[in-house]
Protein backbone atom coordinates (compact mmCIF):
# COMPACT_ATOMS: atom_id res chain seq x y z
CA UNK A 1 0.00 0.00 0.00
CA UNK A 2 2.80 2.22 0.85
CA UNK A 3 4.22 2.06 -2.72
CA UNK A 4 1.27 2.40 -4.33
CA UNK A 5 0.88 5.79 -2.51
CA UNK A 6 3.86 6.71 -3.34
CA UNK A 7 2.68 5.84 -7.03
CA UNK A 8 -0.43 8.29 -6.65
CA UNK A 9 1.48 10.73 -5.07
CA UNK A 10 4.19 10.99 -7.53
CA UNK A 11 1.42 11.13 -10.04
CA UNK A 12 -0.68 13.79 -8.40
CA UNK A 13 2.86 15.92 -7.87
CA UNK A 14 3.65 15.25 -11.61
CA UNK A 15 0.10 16.58 -12.98
CA UNK A 16 0.47 19.38 -10.30
CA UNK A 17 3.90 20.53 -11.65
CA UNK A 18 2.58 20.30 -15.40
CA UNK A 19 -0.30 22.50 -14.63
CA UNK A 20 2.13 25.19 -12.81
CA UNK A 21 4.46 24.97 -15.93
CA UNK A 22 1.73 25.15 -18.04
CA UNK A 23 -0.17 27.99 -16.74
CA UNK A 24 2.86 30.31 -15.61
CA UNK A 25 5.95 29.17 -17.62
CA UNK A 26 4.34 28.52 -20.97
CA UNK A 27 0.75 29.97 -20.46
CA UNK A 28 2.34 33.39 -23.00
CA UNK A 29 3.41 30.62 -25.19
CA UNK A 30 0.13 28.76 -25.33
CA UNK A 31 -2.04 32.31 -25.56
CA UNK A 32 -0.16 33.40 -28.81
CA UNK A 33 -0.47 29.78 -29.94
CA UNK A 34 -4.10 30.30 -29.27
CA UNK A 35 -4.85 33.29 -30.68
CA UNK A 36 -2.64 32.71 -33.87
CA UNK A 37 -5.46 29.98 -34.43
CA UNK A 38 -8.17 31.65 -33.64
CA UNK A 39 -8.24 35.24 -33.29
CA UNK A 40 -8.11 37.25 -35.87
CA UNK A 41 -7.91 41.19 -36.55
CA UNK A 42 -10.40 42.26 -39.35
CA UNK A 43 -11.61 45.54 -40.99
CA UNK A 44 -14.43 47.81 -39.97
CA UNK A 45 -15.18 49.29 -43.60
CA UNK A 46 -15.94 53.01 -43.30
CA UNK A 47 -19.36 54.48 -44.73
CA UNK A 48 -17.82 56.82 -47.93
CA UNK A 49 -18.87 60.04 -47.77
CA UNK A 50 -22.11 61.39 -49.97
CA UNK A 51 -22.06 63.56 -52.81
CA UNK A 52 -24.73 66.04 -53.24
CA UNK A 53 -25.87 68.93 -55.23
CA UNK A 54 -26.08 72.45 -53.96
CA UNK A 55 -29.60 71.82 -52.80
CA UNK A 56 -28.56 69.02 -50.91
CA UNK A 57 -30.01 66.73 -53.18
CA UNK A 58 -28.08 62.92 -53.34
CA UNK A 59 -25.54 62.17 -56.55
CA UNK A 60 -23.90 59.49 -54.64
CA UNK A 61 -24.95 57.22 -51.26
CA UNK A 62 -22.99 53.94 -50.23
CA UNK A 63 -25.52 51.24 -49.22
CA UNK A 64 -25.16 48.80 -46.68
CA UNK A 65 -24.34 45.39 -48.36
CA UNK A 66 -23.01 41.78 -47.76
CA UNK A 67 -19.81 39.88 -49.42
CA UNK A 68 -19.95 36.36 -49.53
CA UNK A 69 -16.92 34.48 -49.58
CA UNK A 70 -15.96 30.51 -48.54
CA UNK A 71 -13.14 28.63 -46.75
CA UNK A 72 -12.41 26.53 -50.02
CA UNK A 73 -10.34 23.71 -48.14
CA UNK A 74 -13.88 23.44 -46.17
CA UNK A 75 -16.33 24.31 -48.83
CA UNK A 76 -14.47 21.75 -51.32
CA UNK A 77 -15.00 18.96 -49.39
CA UNK A 78 -18.92 18.97 -50.21
CA UNK A 79 -19.16 18.80 -53.73
CA UNK A 80 -23.34 18.85 -53.63
CA UNK A 81 -23.07 21.62 -50.44
CA UNK A 82 -21.36 23.31 -53.40
CA UNK A 83 -23.70 22.61 -55.61
CA UNK A 84 -26.27 23.94 -53.60
CA UNK A 85 -24.19 27.09 -53.07
CA UNK A 86 -23.80 27.93 -56.30
CA UNK A 87 -27.28 27.40 -57.70
CA UNK A 88 -28.56 29.44 -54.31
CA UNK A 89 -26.40 32.65 -55.94
CA UNK A 90 -27.46 31.90 -59.03
CA UNK A 91 -23.64 31.12 -60.27
CA UNK A 92 -23.08 28.51 -63.21
CA UNK A 93 -22.37 25.40 -61.51
CA UNK A 94 -19.17 24.12 -63.85
CA UNK A 95 -17.61 27.03 -63.79
CA UNK A 96 -18.13 27.48 -59.70
CA UNK A 97 -16.66 23.84 -59.18
CA UNK A 98 -13.70 24.66 -61.16
CA UNK A 99 -13.01 27.79 -59.77
CA UNK A 100 -13.40 26.28 -56.55
CA UNK A 101 -11.07 23.67 -57.02
CA UNK A 102 -8.24 26.23 -58.20
CA UNK A 103 -8.77 27.80 -54.79
CA UNK A 104 -8.15 24.19 -53.14
CA UNK A 105 -5.36 25.60 -51.41
CA UNK A 106 -6.40 28.62 -50.34
CA UNK A 107 -8.44 29.59 -47.06
CA UNK A 108 -10.56 32.42 -48.82
CA UNK A 109 -12.58 33.00 -52.10
CA UNK A 110 -15.16 35.20 -52.71
CA UNK A 111 -18.62 34.15 -53.69
CA UNK A 112 -20.18 37.12 -54.27
CA UNK A 113 -19.89 40.81 -53.85
CA UNK A 114 -22.18 43.23 -52.67
CA UNK A 115 -25.08 40.88 -52.20
CA UNK A 116 -28.00 42.78 -51.16
CA UNK A 117 -28.15 42.28 -47.19
CA UNK A 118 -31.64 40.41 -47.05
CA UNK A 119 -30.67 37.73 -50.08
CA UNK A 120 -27.12 37.39 -48.49
CA UNK A 121 -28.91 36.14 -44.71
CA UNK A 122 -31.17 33.53 -46.80
CA UNK A 123 -27.73 31.94 -48.01
CA UNK A 124 -26.26 32.20 -44.74
CA UNK A 125 -29.72 31.02 -43.09
CA UNK A 126 -28.33 27.37 -43.98
CA UNK A 127 -25.40 27.03 -42.15
CA UNK A 128 -23.31 25.75 -45.02
CA UNK A 129 -19.88 25.00 -43.72
CA UNK A 130 -17.33 27.00 -44.89
CA UNK A 131 -19.36 30.06 -46.38
CA UNK A 132 -19.59 33.44 -44.43
CA UNK A 133 -20.54 36.79 -45.45
CA UNK A 134 -18.80 40.24 -44.42
CA UNK A 135 -20.31 43.86 -44.26
CA UNK A 136 -19.10 45.85 -46.58
CA UNK A 137 -20.79 49.92 -48.71
CA UNK A 138 -21.73 49.65 -52.62
CA UNK A 139 -21.67 53.06 -54.08
CA UNK A 140 -25.30 53.87 -55.81
CA UNK A 141 -26.50 57.01 -57.43
CA UNK A 142 -30.14 58.01 -57.66
CA UNK A 143 -29.81 60.44 -60.39
CA UNK A 144 -27.84 57.24 -62.92
CA UNK A 145 -26.93 58.72 -65.95
CA UNK A 146 -28.13 62.29 -65.51
CA UNK A 147 -24.94 63.07 -63.64
CA UNK A 148 -22.73 60.38 -64.63
CA UNK A 149 -19.96 62.33 -66.27
CA UNK A 150 -19.63 64.42 -63.57
CA UNK A 151 -20.06 62.19 -60.42
CA UNK A 152 -18.04 58.96 -62.14
CA UNK A 153 -18.12 56.00 -60.43
CA UNK A 154 -16.48 53.71 -58.49
CA UNK A 155 -14.98 49.77 -58.46
CA UNK A 156 -16.36 46.45 -56.79
CA UNK A 157 -13.62 48.11 -54.14
CA UNK A 158 -15.37 51.10 -53.45
CA UNK A 159 -12.60 53.04 -54.99
CA UNK A 160 -12.99 56.05 -57.04
CA UNK A 161 -12.85 55.33 -61.17
CA UNK A 162 -13.65 58.46 -62.54
CA UNK A 163 -15.34 61.74 -62.18
CA UNK A 164 -15.50 63.24 -59.18
CA UNK A 165 -15.26 60.05 -57.20
CA UNK A 166 -12.18 59.84 -58.16
CA UNK A 167 -10.68 63.60 -58.10
CA UNK A 168 -12.29 63.34 -54.24
CA UNK A 169 -11.04 59.96 -53.32
CA UNK A 170 -9.09 61.18 -49.97
CA UNK A 171 -11.78 63.31 -49.03
CA UNK A 172 -14.49 60.60 -49.81
CA UNK A 173 -13.35 57.81 -48.62
CA UNK A 174 -12.83 57.79 -44.96
CA UNK A 175 -10.52 55.25 -42.77
CA UNK A 176 -11.49 51.91 -41.93
CA UNK A 177 -11.74 50.43 -38.20
CA UNK A 178 -10.04 46.94 -36.93
CA UNK A 179 -11.14 44.75 -34.26
CA UNK A 180 -10.41 41.68 -32.85
CA UNK A 181 -12.66 38.63 -33.09
CA UNK A 182 -12.53 35.15 -32.38
CA UNK A 183 -12.81 32.33 -35.11
CA UNK A 184 -13.48 28.41 -34.95
CA UNK A 185 -11.85 26.34 -36.92
CA UNK A 186 -13.96 27.04 -40.16
CA UNK A 187 -13.20 30.93 -40.18
CA UNK A 188 -17.11 31.71 -38.52
CA UNK A 189 -16.84 34.61 -36.06
CA UNK A 190 -17.63 33.27 -32.39
CA UNK A 191 -17.52 36.49 -30.60
CA UNK A 192 -16.05 39.88 -30.83
CA UNK A 193 -13.38 40.13 -28.37
CA UNK A 194 -12.69 44.01 -28.34
CA UNK A 195 -12.39 47.37 -30.75
CA UNK A 196 -8.93 48.56 -31.90
CA UNK A 197 -10.21 51.54 -33.58
CA UNK A 198 -13.04 52.83 -35.12
CA UNK A 199 -14.06 53.36 -38.22
CA UNK A 200 -14.04 57.14 -39.85
CA UNK A 201 -16.41 57.94 -42.54
CA UNK A 202 -15.96 60.00 -45.31
CA UNK A 203 -16.68 64.05 -45.49
CA UNK A 204 -19.72 64.73 -47.64
CA UNK A 205 -18.44 66.30 -51.06
CA UNK A 206 -21.27 69.38 -52.34
CA UNK A 207 -21.03 70.05 -56.14
CA UNK A 208 -21.90 73.25 -57.94
CA UNK A 209 -24.52 71.61 -60.00
CA UNK A 210 -28.24 72.10 -59.30
CA UNK A 211 -29.76 68.87 -60.02
CA UNK A 212 -32.82 70.21 -61.36
CA UNK A 213 -31.23 72.20 -63.87
CA UNK A 214 -28.84 69.19 -64.72
CA UNK A 215 -32.16 67.28 -65.38
CA UNK A 216 -33.53 69.84 -67.65
CA UNK A 217 -30.14 70.04 -69.76
CA UNK A 218 -30.58 66.00 -69.96
CA UNK A 219 -33.44 65.62 -71.23
CA UNK A 220 -32.87 68.27 -74.23
CA UNK A 221 -29.72 67.28 -75.30
CA UNK A 222 -30.54 63.75 -75.32
CA UNK A 223 -33.68 64.62 -77.16
CA UNK A 224 -32.19 66.64 -80.06
CA UNK A 225 -29.32 63.71 -80.62
CA UNK A 226 -31.30 61.50 -80.89
CA UNK A 227 -33.80 63.82 -83.14
CA UNK A 228 -30.15 64.75 -85.38
CA UNK A 229 -28.87 61.14 -85.14
CA UNK A 230 -26.08 62.98 -84.16
CA UNK A 231 -22.65 61.32 -82.71
CA UNK A 232 -22.72 63.03 -79.48
CA UNK A 233 -23.37 66.11 -77.60
CA UNK A 234 -22.43 68.77 -74.87
CA UNK A 235 -24.38 71.24 -72.21
CA UNK A 236 -22.81 73.46 -70.08
CA UNK A 237 -24.83 76.19 -67.79
CA UNK A 238 -22.47 78.52 -65.59
CA UNK A 239 -23.64 80.76 -63.04
CA UNK A 240 -22.06 84.16 -64.19
CA UNK A 241 -21.75 85.75 -60.45
CA UNK A 242 -19.45 82.49 -58.88
CA UNK A 243 -18.38 80.87 -62.33
CA UNK A 244 -20.31 77.77 -60.90
CA UNK A 245 -21.30 75.06 -62.93
CA UNK A 246 -24.99 74.58 -62.89
CA UNK A 247 -25.20 72.15 -65.50
CA UNK A 248 -22.92 69.40 -67.16
CA UNK A 249 -24.55 67.14 -69.38
CA UNK A 250 -23.29 64.58 -71.95
CA UNK A 251 -24.13 62.06 -74.73
CA UNK A 252 -23.77 59.46 -75.20
CA UNK A 253 -24.17 58.62 -71.43
CA UNK A 254 -24.43 55.83 -69.38
CA UNK A 255 -25.90 54.10 -66.16
CA UNK A 256 -23.64 53.79 -63.44
CA UNK A 257 -25.76 51.38 -61.15
CA UNK A 258 -25.77 49.30 -64.24
CA UNK A 259 -22.50 48.45 -66.05
CA UNK A 260 -22.74 45.61 -67.48
CA UNK A 261 -23.93 47.58 -70.91
CA UNK A 262 -21.52 50.75 -70.69
CA UNK A 263 -19.34 50.97 -73.68
CA UNK A 264 -16.10 52.89 -73.32
CA UNK A 265 -16.69 55.59 -75.78
CA UNK A 266 -20.05 56.71 -73.46
CA UNK A 267 -17.47 57.72 -70.61
CA UNK A 268 -15.98 60.59 -71.14
CA UNK A 269 -16.85 64.06 -69.91
CA UNK A 270 -16.98 65.40 -73.30
CA UNK A 271 -17.58 68.91 -71.82
CA UNK A 272 -13.98 68.57 -69.88
CA UNK A 273 -11.86 66.16 -72.18
CA UNK A 274 -13.13 66.44 -75.64
CA UNK A 275 -11.94 70.12 -78.09
CA UNK A 276 -13.45 71.29 -80.91
CA UNK A 277 -12.46 74.18 -83.53
CA UNK A 278 -15.03 76.27 -82.27
CA UNK A 279 -15.95 78.73 -85.45
CA UNK A 280 -18.14 81.41 -85.52
CA UNK A 281 -18.54 82.04 -81.83
CA UNK A 282 -14.80 83.08 -81.62
CA UNK A 283 -15.76 86.38 -83.79
CA UNK A 284 -16.93 88.20 -80.69
CA UNK A 285 -13.37 87.74 -78.95
CA UNK A 286 -11.95 88.93 -82.18
CA UNK A 287 -14.42 92.26 -82.38
CA UNK A 288 -12.94 92.46 -78.82
CA UNK A 289 -9.26 93.10 -79.82
CA UNK A 290 -10.24 95.37 -82.90
CA UNK A 291 -12.57 97.24 -80.02
CA UNK A 292 -9.71 97.61 -77.48
CA UNK A 293 -7.38 98.52 -80.20
CA UNK A 294 -9.00 101.81 -80.63
CA UNK A 295 -8.92 101.40 -84.29
CA UNK A 296 -12.60 100.70 -84.40
CA UNK A 297 -16.15 101.22 -82.48
CA UNK A 298 -19.35 99.33 -83.22
CA UNK A 299 -20.39 102.24 -85.57
CA UNK A 300 -16.62 101.46 -88.13
CA UNK A 301 -17.74 100.23 -91.49
CA UNK A 302 -15.84 97.73 -93.07
CA UNK A 303 -16.19 96.45 -96.79
CA UNK A 304 -16.61 92.81 -96.70
CA UNK A 305 -17.75 93.31 -101.09
CA UNK A 306 -17.43 91.04 -103.30
CA UNK A 307 -18.85 88.14 -100.32
CA UNK A 308 -15.27 86.82 -100.36
CA UNK A 309 -11.29 87.84 -99.45
CA UNK A 310 -7.90 86.40 -100.66
CA UNK A 311 -5.61 85.49 -98.15
CA UNK A 312 -2.75 84.46 -99.95
CA UNK A 313 -3.53 81.46 -101.43
CA UNK A 314 -7.12 80.57 -99.80
CA UNK A 315 -10.23 82.19 -100.46
CA UNK A 316 -12.67 83.06 -97.09
CA UNK A 317 -16.23 83.27 -98.29
CA UNK A 318 -19.43 84.70 -96.61
CA UNK A 319 -22.65 82.69 -97.17
CA UNK A 320 -23.29 85.75 -99.16
CA UNK A 321 -22.52 89.56 -100.40
CA UNK A 322 -23.09 91.20 -96.88
CA UNK A 323 -21.41 94.82 -98.27
CA UNK A 324 -20.35 97.47 -96.27
CA UNK A 325 -21.27 96.47 -92.66
CA UNK A 326 -20.61 98.18 -88.98
CA UNK A 327 -19.26 95.71 -86.49
CA UNK A 328 -22.78 95.37 -85.23
CA UNK A 329 -23.24 93.75 -88.47
CA UNK A 330 -20.14 91.61 -88.55
CA UNK A 331 -21.38 89.71 -85.43
CA UNK A 332 -24.83 89.75 -86.69
CA UNK A 333 -24.60 88.55 -90.23
CA UNK A 334 -21.69 85.89 -88.75
CA UNK A 335 -19.18 87.95 -91.74
CA UNK A 336 -16.32 85.66 -92.19
CA UNK A 337 -14.59 88.47 -94.33
CA UNK A 338 -15.46 91.16 -91.86
CA UNK A 339 -13.56 89.44 -88.54
CA UNK A 340 -10.76 88.75 -91.74
CA UNK A 341 -10.07 92.38 -92.22
CA UNK A 342 -10.37 93.18 -88.43
CA UNK A 343 -7.39 90.39 -87.51
CA UNK A 344 -5.44 91.48 -90.35
CA UNK A 345 -5.70 94.92 -89.73
CA UNK A 346 -4.71 94.45 -86.20
CA UNK A 347 -0.59 93.99 -84.42
CA UNK A 348 -0.17 90.16 -85.25
CA UNK A 349 -0.45 88.59 -81.47
CA UNK A 350 -3.42 91.14 -80.42
CA UNK A 351 -6.36 88.34 -81.58
CA UNK A 352 -3.83 85.55 -80.00
CA UNK A 353 -3.22 87.66 -76.68
CA UNK A 354 -7.11 88.42 -76.69
CA UNK A 355 -8.47 84.39 -77.02
CA UNK A 356 -5.43 83.76 -74.30
CA UNK A 357 -6.93 86.45 -72.04
CA UNK A 358 -10.33 85.04 -71.88
CA UNK A 359 -9.25 81.67 -70.54
CA UNK A 360 -8.46 79.50 -73.98
CA UNK A 361 -5.58 77.30 -74.52
CA UNK A 362 -5.53 77.06 -70.49
CA UNK A 363 -7.18 74.34 -68.03
CA UNK A 364 -9.95 75.86 -66.16
CA UNK A 365 -8.81 74.49 -63.28
CA UNK A 366 -11.56 72.71 -62.08
CA UNK A 367 -9.65 69.89 -60.77
CA UNK A 368 -11.21 67.44 -62.83
CA UNK A 369 -9.28 64.52 -64.08
CA UNK A 370 -8.22 64.66 -67.49
CA UNK A 371 -9.32 68.07 -68.57
CA UNK A 372 -8.06 69.02 -71.62
CA UNK A 373 -6.34 72.30 -72.13
CA UNK A 374 -7.15 72.79 -75.90
CA UNK A 375 -4.99 74.00 -78.22
CA UNK A 376 -4.18 78.07 -78.58
CA UNK A 377 -0.83 78.36 -81.37
CA UNK A 378 1.56 80.83 -81.25
CA UNK A 379 3.73 81.34 -83.55
CA UNK A 380 7.16 83.29 -84.21
CA UNK A 381 6.27 84.87 -87.07
CA UNK A 382 2.54 85.14 -87.93
CA UNK A 383 1.32 83.99 -91.75
CA UNK A 384 -1.74 85.48 -92.70
CA UNK A 385 -3.57 82.55 -93.27
CA UNK A 386 -3.01 81.35 -89.35
CA UNK A 387 -4.39 84.75 -88.55
CA UNK A 388 -7.29 85.02 -90.54
CA UNK A 389 -8.67 81.40 -89.84
CA UNK A 390 -8.34 81.59 -85.97
CA UNK A 391 -10.25 85.00 -86.53
CA UNK A 392 -13.42 83.18 -87.07
CA UNK A 393 -12.42 80.15 -84.75
CA UNK A 394 -10.30 77.72 -86.99
CA UNK A 395 -6.68 76.32 -85.93
CA UNK A 396 -7.22 76.45 -82.38
CA UNK A 397 -9.20 74.07 -80.17
CA UNK A 398 -11.30 74.53 -77.06
CA UNK A 399 -13.55 72.41 -74.44
CA UNK A 400 -17.09 73.15 -74.27
CA UNK A 401 -16.20 74.76 -70.43
CA UNK A 402 -13.54 76.69 -72.00
CA UNK A 403 -16.32 78.61 -74.59
CA UNK A 404 -18.93 78.62 -71.92
CA UNK A 405 -16.01 80.18 -69.67
CA UNK A 406 -14.83 82.74 -72.14
CA UNK A 407 -19.06 83.81 -72.96
CA UNK A 408 -19.07 84.47 -69.00
CA UNK A 409 -16.35 86.77 -69.43
CA UNK A 410 -18.82 88.69 -71.41
CA UNK A 411 -21.76 87.83 -69.09
CA UNK A 412 -20.11 89.42 -66.12
CA UNK A 413 -18.93 92.72 -67.93
CA UNK A 414 -14.93 92.54 -68.40
CA UNK A 415 -14.29 90.01 -65.47
CA UNK A 416 -13.01 85.97 -65.75
CA UNK A 417 -13.80 83.61 -62.73
CA UNK A 418 -12.26 80.34 -61.90
CA UNK A 419 -14.66 77.35 -63.36
CA UNK A 420 -15.78 75.77 -60.00
CA UNK A 421 -17.22 71.97 -59.60
CA UNK A 422 -17.97 72.58 -56.04
CA UNK A 423 -20.24 75.17 -54.53
CA UNK A 424 -19.14 78.05 -53.64
CA UNK A 425 -19.55 79.83 -50.59
CA UNK A 426 -18.48 82.85 -51.10
CA UNK A 427 -17.54 84.96 -54.83
CA UNK A 428 -14.06 84.28 -55.90
CA UNK A 429 -11.59 86.66 -56.92
CA UNK A 430 -12.05 87.53 -60.21
CA UNK A 431 -9.45 88.80 -63.13
CA UNK A 432 -10.47 91.78 -65.28
CA UNK A 433 -9.91 90.74 -68.61
CA UNK A 434 -11.92 94.00 -70.70
CA UNK A 435 -12.99 97.02 -70.05
CA UNK A 436 -16.83 97.25 -68.76
CA UNK A 437 -17.67 99.51 -71.71
CA UNK A 438 -16.39 96.82 -74.22
CA UNK A 439 -18.01 94.16 -72.62
CA UNK A 440 -21.54 95.91 -72.70
CA UNK A 441 -20.65 96.85 -76.42
CA UNK A 442 -20.56 93.04 -77.64
CA UNK A 443 -23.38 91.94 -75.07
CA UNK A 444 -25.02 94.22 -77.06
CA UNK A 445 -23.79 92.95 -80.60
CA UNK A 446 -24.37 89.46 -79.74
CA UNK A 447 -28.70 90.43 -79.10
CA UNK A 448 -28.41 91.00 -82.38
CA UNK A 449 -28.03 87.81 -83.43
CA UNK A 450 -30.93 86.22 -81.87
CA UNK A 451 -33.08 89.41 -82.90
CA UNK A 452 -34.65 89.20 -86.83
CA UNK A 453 -32.40 89.17 -89.14
CA UNK A 454 -29.60 87.18 -87.34
CA UNK A 455 -28.26 83.89 -87.20
CA UNK A 456 -29.51 82.91 -84.25
CA UNK A 457 -33.13 83.72 -83.80
CA UNK A 458 -34.43 79.95 -82.52
CA UNK A 459 -32.43 81.03 -79.28
CA UNK A 460 -34.77 83.64 -78.00
CA UNK A 461 -36.63 83.00 -74.50
CA UNK A 462 -39.74 84.72 -73.64
CA UNK A 463 -40.40 87.61 -72.00
CA UNK A 464 -35.98 87.98 -71.91
CA UNK A 465 -33.96 89.74 -73.49
CA UNK A 466 -30.51 87.02 -75.24
CA UNK A 467 -27.22 87.66 -75.87
CA UNK A 468 -25.20 84.89 -78.14
CA UNK A 469 -23.38 83.54 -80.91
CA UNK A 470 -24.26 80.47 -83.27
CA UNK A 471 -20.97 78.32 -84.48
CA UNK A 472 -21.49 75.79 -87.84
CA UNK A 473 -18.31 73.95 -87.70
CA UNK A 474 -16.54 71.77 -90.27
CA UNK A 475 -15.12 69.22 -89.00
CA UNK A 476 -11.92 68.12 -89.84
CA UNK A 477 -11.53 65.19 -92.59
CA UNK A 478 -9.75 61.42 -92.44
CA UNK A 479 -8.06 62.35 -95.57
CA UNK A 480 -6.48 65.86 -94.52
CA UNK A 481 -8.41 69.43 -94.54
CA UNK A 482 -11.91 69.40 -93.90
CA UNK A 483 -15.02 67.60 -94.76
CA UNK A 484 -17.93 68.92 -97.01
CA UNK A 485 -20.78 67.23 -95.12
CA UNK A 486 -19.72 66.47 -91.57
CA UNK A 487 -20.22 69.67 -89.02
CA UNK A 488 -20.34 70.42 -85.09
CA UNK A 489 -23.50 72.84 -84.34
CA UNK A 490 -22.60 75.41 -81.85
CA UNK A 491 -24.92 77.84 -80.09
CA UNK A 492 -23.36 79.81 -76.83
CA UNK A 493 -25.07 82.82 -74.96
CA UNK A 494 -26.74 84.73 -72.13
CA UNK A 495 -29.40 86.05 -70.46
CA UNK A 496 -31.49 87.95 -69.55
CA UNK A 497 -29.45 90.28 -71.41
CA UNK A 498 -29.69 93.46 -69.36
CA UNK A 499 -28.05 91.73 -66.29
CA UNK A 500 -26.61 88.14 -67.21
CA UNK A 501 -27.18 85.91 -64.61
CA UNK A 502 -26.56 82.09 -66.51
CA UNK A 503 -24.45 81.40 -69.81
CA UNK A 504 -25.17 77.80 -71.88
CA UNK A 505 -22.99 76.54 -74.35
CA UNK A 506 -24.91 73.97 -76.66
CA UNK A 507 -22.70 71.37 -78.65
CA UNK A 508 -23.89 68.94 -81.42
CA UNK A 509 -21.49 66.94 -83.11
CA UNK A 510 -22.15 66.05 -86.47
CA UNK A 511 -25.82 66.26 -86.79
CA UNK A 512 -26.82 63.87 -89.78
CA UNK A 513 -29.61 65.13 -91.90
CA UNK A 514 -30.87 69.01 -93.76
CA UNK A 515 -30.70 71.16 -90.51
CA UNK A 516 -26.99 71.44 -89.15
CA UNK A 517 -26.45 74.98 -88.75
CA UNK A 518 -26.02 75.69 -85.42
CA UNK A 519 -29.13 78.27 -85.53
CA UNK A 520 -31.20 75.31 -86.51
CA UNK A 521 -29.68 72.57 -83.96
CA UNK A 522 -28.05 73.81 -81.42
CA UNK A 523 -29.80 77.20 -80.72
CA UNK A 524 -33.23 75.46 -80.14
CA UNK A 525 -31.70 73.50 -77.19
CA UNK A 526 -30.29 76.88 -76.09
CA UNK A 527 -34.32 78.64 -75.83
CA UNK A 528 -35.48 75.77 -73.95
CA UNK A 529 -32.63 75.16 -71.63
CA UNK A 530 -32.12 78.57 -71.01
CA UNK A 531 -36.35 79.22 -70.33
CA UNK A 532 -36.40 76.44 -67.73
CA UNK A 533 -33.69 77.06 -65.54
CA UNK A 534 -34.37 81.28 -65.65
CA UNK A 535 -37.87 80.20 -64.58
CA UNK A 536 -36.21 77.21 -62.00
CA UNK A 537 -34.28 80.55 -60.41
CA UNK A 538 -36.99 82.62 -60.45
CA UNK A 539 -35.13 85.58 -62.61
CA UNK A 540 -37.08 88.41 -63.21
CA UNK A 541 -38.01 89.03 -66.82
CA UNK A 542 -35.79 92.01 -68.90
CA UNK A 543 -38.37 91.77 -71.98
CA UNK A 544 -42.36 91.77 -71.68
CA UNK A 545 -42.39 92.18 -75.56
CA UNK A 546 -42.95 89.55 -77.85
CA UNK A 547 -40.10 87.77 -79.28
CA UNK A 548 -37.89 89.89 -81.92
CA UNK A 549 -39.90 93.32 -80.50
Amino acid sequence: MRLVWLILLLAASGVAWRLVHLNVTERSFLMRQGDARMVREVPIPAHRGMILDRQGKPLAVSAPVISLWANPQVLGKDIAQAKQVAQSLGLPEVDFLERLARFKNKEFMYLKRSVNPAEAETVLGNKWGGVHGERDFQRYYPAAEVTTHLVGFNNIDDQGQEGMELAYEPWLQGTLGTKLVQKDRTGRTVKDLRLLSSAQPGQDLVLSIDLRIQYVAYRELKAVVQQHNASSGSVVVLDVSTGEVLAMVNQPAYNPNNRSIMSIDSLRNRALTDVLEPGSTMKPLTVVAALMSGQYDPETKVDTNPGFIKVKRKTIRDHRNYGVLDITGIITKSSNVGVTKLALSLPENSVRETFHNFGLGQATASGFPGESAGILPSYAKWNPINLATMAYGYGIAITPVQLAQAYAVFASYGLKRPISLLKQDQVPEAQRVMPERVAKQVIAMLETVVQKGGTGTRAGVASYRVAGKTGTVHKPSKDGGYADDVYAAVFAGMAPASNPRLVAVVIIDNPKGEQYYGGEVAAPVFSRIMAESLRLLNVAPDNLLPLGG
